[in-house]
């Protein structure tokens, strides 16, 4: 199975890493914000990863992403979007994103409904790392919402299309580098954050990378009959 990693992270080598850990997969990795982007749709699927950048920005790599995402959610190519990823899918999709005014971080609790495929076999109350400060207020018309919390909307699904606003591919690593980079938190709340990424919260964490599994099984099933796939 082939799938464009569309890696828009600062932190590019370790997110390559984390999204190999977790997808077993030929990942052929594009790094957008330095101008690469695939020149085709010849893919099985394609997952676009977090960012430090907001997809409301003028920047010429989020307008060709963007453009890139149309066109192959057009043809029919599966896609997972993740925290940035999530929100550009939402936006591409006519959905609006904007920014929270806040950070929600660290380990915390999403619900999903336990109607949907990306996340089968996962707890309907899951514990996630978070590390955003703009959501999706309002989803694509014509998507499911299956994930929430206080913070708003965590999860959506259209058509072949899936998007979490979860990290389920940080490891405790990623976690605690991304947490003590964060200058917006005080003092006070980043050591809180910190303090909350343990070995058992990372293990809990652990149940949701569940998703990888079933998202490469859908796009196998898309593989094997596409026309009975919506």
């Amino acid at each position: 199975m082939r799938l464009a990693l569309l890696n828009a992270a600062q932190r590019a080598a370790d997110t390559r890493r984390n999204f190999e850990r977790e997808l077993e997969a030929d990942l052929v990795e594009f790094r957008c914000p330095a101008g690469e982007l695939p020149a085709g749709l010849e893919f099985d699927g394609f997952v676009v990863t977090g960012s430090w950048a907001s997809v409301y920005w003028d920047r010429e790599w989020i307008g060709r992403l963007k453009t890139w995402v149309g066109e192959a959610v057009q043809a029919g190519l599966p896609g997972l979007g993740v925290c940035f990823g999530h929100q550009l899918l939402a936006d591409v999709l006519g959905g609006r994103v904007r920014g929270m005014g806040e950070y929600e971080i660290g380990y915390r609790p999403v619900e999903h409904d336990g109607e949907n495929r990306l996340l089968d076999g996962v707890d309907e109350r899951m514990i996630v790392f978070t590390s955003h400060s703009d959501h999706v207020v309002d989803a694509p018309p014509g998507a499911t919402v299956f994930a929430r919390n206080e913070y708003g909307i965590h999860g959506f699904r259209r058509d072949r299309t899936f998007a979490v606003q979860f990290h389920p591919e940080y490891d405790v690593t990623t976690a605690t580098a991304v947490a003590a980079d964060k200058e917006q938190l005080s003092d006070h709340r980043r050591e809180e954050v910190l303090a909350g990424i343990t070995a058992e919260n990372y293990g809990a964490a652990c149940e949701v990378t569940r998703l990888f599994d079933n998202f490469l099984t859908f796009v196998d099933d898309v593989q094997r009959s596409p026309a009975d796939v919506p």
